[in-house]
């Protein structure tokens, strides 16, 4: 059964009633995941997952997640060490976080029960016009941030959400990331399709004004990211923010000689260049040679585990998956094996290192005297099959499953389940970021990246509407033959495709923490 058949069936089974632990018009507890066994997740993980979605949705209000006045995001906040109760909001957010905002905006306007249950659980018919609420709220302050700072040429850098007017933070005064930006615009692009779905007038009018600003991004992404040679700048130095991108006082700059030619997540920015930029078909066929080097195979083969032939990743970091939620991957065949291949290897790294959970870059913990979280942990993932292999083991996030769940959603959700029932690990809102695999501490933080990337992957992401828009475009067969030459280039023989993914066999030690008095 393919997943997206299963989504189908799972939120049609439950509309018409399906016998359920906690039926969607109910309440379910704030920590429902101590009533539920990984084989009730195994047998029938509908109940689990109607409970999840509605716990997380509480995530999504004003000053927590995102701003009613401007409708753009936060990055998320803290929470009271004892109660669970926000305290201190991060009020910053960046390209990233607006990419799963509208992810989950767009499943909720194409009638995703799920987006529903998550946005409107008490009246599920309202969840698209939510969603349309905010979209329109954000598109104003998008346009108005292009035209109080237009040398950012309708890109975002890391910025303040707190006003009604978008500012960027401090330390990205003149300066903007293309990898966030790539999430963000396949998110819009995913996004617009959904609203240009509608028989709505009003949601079609709306992906009219979402459409110029996203073509706008068209016409300047080469001209500010683009060096030449194929290569892409990660980061771009801008002469002055408040001069247009044609000003002719403006200049762009790589920050450094560090270059976007990963096949991770920021292969997203590099679609967008090949599709829609004006380059030549030179350039354009370079933007992939130059990545070619860093798309590397790799064998997973430990405790007794392999080999398991996978793409090697920078720390192997579940975030690094993040393009399978935007672009249809999976329809290579090739790339829908060696991603499975993946999850394969994470998941059984965790059970031969007898690891409770499975690790991605995340917040570190809550240093409880200070009320600070300690600083964030990037290289966390598996050394063995990556290019870096100094990392730190220590911290584990229920996010590392959202991958998993793409290919393999009983296993995923055994895993989310597994790191849930840890202390402190269930909030007022939901889930919590992350906990020390040793049980001594957690993350007292909520955030879009931890918590509404494993959301977009149960209700599918966006790759659906992407591929509808690419094939309405004609780009679809050109994705599909671009991806599979790359990939087939490099893995001619996948091993370990007769591997079961693995299933959590150890538990999060009790180490003396309280829940949450509020949970």
């Amino acid at each position: 059964m393919s997943y997206n058949l299963f989504l189908a069936l799972f939120w049609g089974a439950t509309a018409f009633g399906l016998p359920s632990k906690s039926p969607s018009s109910s309440v379910p507890s704030c920590r429902y995941a101590l009533e539920y066994s990984q084989k009730d997740i195994l047998k029938d993980p509908r109940s689990f997952i109607s409970d999840y979605l509605y716990w997380e949705g509480k995530f999504h209000q004003n000053n927590v997640s995102y701003n009613t006045e401007n409708g753009c995001s936060y990055d998320g906040t803290q929470i009271d060490w004892s109660t669970g109760e926000a305290t201190l909001k991060h009020s910053f957010s960046a390209a990233s976080k607006e990419s799963l905002q509208i992810m989950l905006y767009a499943q909720a306007i194409s009638g995703s029960q799920g987006a529903a249950r998550f946005l409107s659980p008490e009246k599920p018919s309202a969840a698209a016009d939510i969603a349309v609420s905010v979209l329109e709220k954000k598109l104003t302050a998008y346009l108005n941030f292009n035209e109080t700072y237009p040398g950012f040429g309708g890109f975002l850098p890391w910025f303040m959400s707190d006003q009604q007017t978008l500012s960027p933070t401090w330390d990205w005064v003149n300066r903007v990331p293309a990898l966030d930006n790539g999430e963000l615009l396949w998110a819009v692009y995913g996004m617009i399709q959904a609203l240009e779905n509608s028989s709505d007038q009003s949601y079609r009018k709306l992906a009219q004004g979402w459409s110029k600003w996203l073509d706008y991004t068209k016409s300047t992404a080469a001209k500010m990211f683009y060096t030449g040679n194929g290569n892409v700048c990660t980061v771009m130095d801008i002469a002055n923010q408040s001069w247009p991108v044609n000003d002719p006082r403006q200049r762009y700059t790589c920050e450094s000689t560090s270059m976007l030619d990963d096949p991770y997540e920021g292969e997203l920015f590099t679609w967008w260049l090949y599709f829609y930029s004006p380059l030549s078909a030179q350039d354009k066929e370079m933007l992939w040679e130059v990545k070619r080097p860093k798309l590397v195979s790799v064998e997973y083969n430990m405790g007794g585990v392999g080999p398991i032939t996978v793409q090697q990743g920078y720390w192997f970091s579940s975030h690094e998956q993040w393009k399978a939620l935007e672009m249809p991957y999976y329809d290579v065949d090739l790339v829908r094996r060696l991603f499975t291949n993946a999850e394969r290897a994470r998941t059984c790294n965790s059970v031969v290192t007898r690891n409770p959970g499975m690790f991605a870059s995340v917040n570190n913990i809550t240093n409880t005297t200070t009320d600070e979280i300690v600083g964030y942990i990037s290289p966390a993932g598996i050394p063995s099959i990556s290019s870096q292999t100094v990392q730190e083991h220590d911290v584990i996030t229920p996010y590392s499953v959202f991958p998993t769940l793409l290919v393999d959603q009983s296993v995923g959700l055994a895993w989310l389940r597994n790191m849930l029932i840890g202390k402190k690990m269930q909030n007022p809102y939901g889930s919590t970021e992350a906990t020390r695999v040793d049980g001594t501490g957690v993350s007292a933080l909520l955030t879009w990246d931890s918590k509404v990337t494993t959301v977009n992957a149960l209700l599918g992401g966006v790759q659906d509407l992407v591929r509808q828009g690419l094939r309405k475009e004609g780009l679809y067969n050109l994705f599909i033959s671009i991806t599979q030459r790359e990939y087939s280039r490099v893995f001619k023989n996948l091993k370990g495709e007769n591997i079961d993914l693995c299933l959590p066999e150890e538990s999060i030690p009790d180490a003396g923490l309280v829940d949450f008095t509020l949970c």
